[in-house]
């Protein structure tokens, strides 16, 4: 709720203001690499959704080095692989939106999405009141990702 009630910023990246804070709970960001950091998405799909991001502010894939790209597929792995040991998840939805034509919610700064699906996981809620009902609290999933990824 202090999200909600928070006053919001019109400027600026979401992502790089995330960036330049210590991390904890209040950013949500769980790991961070050399070229590239993994967030927590604060509108998730399903707990556990993850989204791998670089450091770099661009919109697409092709604008950011190869090393970079590399290590987004890296934490990408890692993240799959944790979220299999956290939640036990049936399958996983992973991938980018890139331009708001394919979906992107913030389409300035690119990321790729780690999902965590279940069969039966969308259930009617979500399909004809479009609203997500969440079994964990975001809190909650940040400190069950980060005790894993430091592990």
């Amino acid at each position: 709720m202090s999200y909600i009630e928070s006053e919001k910023s019109k400027d600026g990246c979401v992502f790089c203001a995330a960036i330049n804070q210590t991390d904890g709970p209040h950013n949500l960001i769980v790991a961070r690499g050399g070229h590239a950091f993994v967030i927590l998405n604060r509108y998730p799909y399903t707990s556990g959704h993850l989204m791998v991001l670089p450091f770099d502010h661009v919109p697409t894939l092709e604008l950011l080095k190869a090393d970079t790209r590399a290590e987004m597929m890296e934490l990408l792995n890692k993240g799959t692989t944790i979220l299999q040991s956290i939640y036990k998840p049936q399958g996983f939805n992973l991938g980018a939106n890139i331009g708001v034509a394919a979906g992107a919610g913030i389409e300035e700064h690119v990321h790729l999405h780690i999902v965590p699906r279940w069969n039966g996981d969308t259930n009617f809620i979500t399909s004809v009141g479009e609203t997500r009902v969440m079994p964990e609290e975001l809190e909650r999933t940040y400190k069950r990702v980060m005790s894993a990824w430091t592990a």
